[in-house]
């Protein structure tokens, strides 16, 4: 594999790891929201679209991970 294609893996390891916290942070900020608080309140349990944030950001963060710590 090329020197300049694995430092470009690297690259974007390093913008999915950004971009998994920043879906995380966004859907924390969103289980804040009015909305969310009624949903929580009567069904127990986040709504999609908070949820939605959450698995995006883990799975954003895991891959770019792994992207930036391969050999």
């Amino acid at each position: 594999m090329a020197q300049g294609s694995v430092f470009s893996m690297k690259i974007i390891g390093v913008a999915l790891v950004v971009l998994g916290l920043g879906l995380a942070y966004w859907g924390y900020q969103l289980s804040d929201s009015v909305e969310s608080q009624i949903t929580h309140a009567f069904t127990g349990s986040d709504t999609d679209k908070v949820m939605s944030f959450y698995i995006g950001g883990a799975v954003s963060f895991v891959v770019g991970l792994l992207l930036v710590v391969k050999k």
